[in-house]
């Protein structure tokens, strides 16, 4: 038995309806108990498989960017986003990868004769890459 402020007995189940909607928000609530619970659901998302780019930027949205990230969410876009700075990070890394081979003097020739030097030069070369992407890409 539930009593309102004048000590008369109320019967909710009778009174309130089973949903009603805010005509200020325009959001519907359905009826749980005694409560008004509002009926939002977070739009569905592609599911996407994240790189060692796209956990990056996920985490640094998480960390620095709080509002970027709490609006990508509530809009559905978080996981295009995400995809989208994979696939531009790994291309990116690639070309830059290409371009700073082309003008240090590393040889194919030079895998069979001096390989810790070719290992070692091209662990530099993609260091160097992906420091670039992530002060452009990652870290924005």
């Amino acid at each position: 038995m539930i009593l309102d402020f004048k000590g008369e007995n109320l019967d909710i189940e009778n009174e309130l309806p089973e949903t009603k909607t805010d005509e200020r928000t325009g959001i519907e609530y359905h009826l749980e108990g005694e409560y008004y619970i509002p009926n939002i659901v977070a739009p569905k998302q592609e599911k996407i498989v994240l790189n060692k780019y796209g956990r990056m930027r996920l985490k640094y949205l998480k960390e620095h960017k709080k509002g970027e990230y709490t609006i990508m969410i509530m809009n559905g876009t978080l996981n295009t986003h995400l995809k989208e700075i994979q696939e531009t990070a790994n291309n990116r890394v690639q070309q830059i990868i290409s371009d700073l081979k082309a003008k240090s003097e590393l040889t194919e020739d030079m895998k069979n004769t001096d390989m810790l030097y070719w290992v070692g030069t091209m662990n530099s070369i993609k260091a160097q890459a992906e420091e670039m992407i992530f002060i452009k890409l990652i870290y924005v």
